[in-house]
């Protein structure tokens, strides 16, 4: 043990940590892992259709997840985005006006 420096500090210095060096800062930089999953923070501005949003703030679940889990996510939000396209196109639209002079003789 060292008489000039407070025993915390001898052992970041014996650790190879300079002195000084807060002890968070230490932990952060100690616990990153390259390989774990990290955001992407990708920006998905709204669609104006809530089906549709919806499911793109599902691709949000991935940023926590290892690759090999985003394909059910994935595959989860293609289904669900293709479900509601055909929503779309199985909503009836406005009634069409009559022609007036469709039947002659």
């Amino acid at each position: 043990m060292s008489d000039s420096l407070p025993e915390a500090e001898v052992g970041a210095v014996a650790e190879g940590v300079p002195a000084g060096v807060p002890e968070a800062v230490v932990e952060a930089e100690s616990a990153y892992d390259p390989a774990a999953p990290a955001p992407l923070n990708v920006d998905r501005p709204p669609s104006g259709n809530a089906d549709v949003d919806a499911q793109l703030g599902r691709l949000a679940d991935t940023d926590h997840l290892a690759t090999d889990g985003h394909v059910e996510v994935y595959e989860d939000v293609h289904r669900g985005l293709r479900d509601a396209l055909t929503a779309l196109d199985a909503r009836p639209g406005p009634p069409v006006p009559p022609r007036p002079y469709d039947n002659r003789s």
